[in-house]
């Protein structure tokens, strides 16, 4: 069998990286300035770019501002990461499949899940709404001290 890394190409995941996170080019994470200078690339992921911002004089590299910052693992194994999850594999085959540590695949796949949520846009809903077998728990029924008791504990409708 084939390690799914060995198909992955780092510069490749960094590219596709720059052109998801900077469409319009790059930008400073810190004061949002078009005004970057490259500064070289990193010593242990040559793919990976650095960059000083002319505008708060900050540092900053592709990863800054994403959820792979900081992590040890390469970008082309958070991406075969992500890709395997969409295809629904168990941590067990994606740490297989990529020659990882089943606790490293274990936390990755938790820190890329809470990404994807935290990027979610809260839902607003407008106009007639339709809700279909909700249970409301509005108190106990005929004991009003217990429901004033519970204060703020128990959800409130009205």
């Amino acid at each position: 069998m084939i390690p799914l890394t060995t198909l992955l190409d780092d510069v490749k995941c960094y590219d596709v990286l720059r052109r998801l996170h900077w469409p319009e080019g790059v930008t400073c994470p810190h004061c949002q300035s078009s005004q970057v200078s490259k500064q070289g690339r990193d010593s242990t992921q040559p793919a990976r770019r650095k960059y000083r911002c002319g505008g708060c004089g900050r540092h900053f590299d592709d990863l800054t501002g994403t959820i792979f910052a900081g992590r040890h693992q390469s970008l082309m194994a958070w991406i075969g990461c992500l890709y395997l999850m969409g295809l629904n594999l168990s941590n067990l085959q994606i740490a297989h499949e990529l020659g990882l540590n089943e606790d490293d695949v274990q936390r990755m796949t938790e820190q890329l899940r809470a990404g994807i949520v935290a990027s979610q846009p809260t839902p607003m809903l407008s106009g007639e709404v339709e809700c279909d077998e909700v249970y409301v728990v509005a108190g106990h029924k005929g004991h009003p001290d217990a429901v004033k008791k519970k204060g703020a504990r128990g959800a409130a409708v009205g």
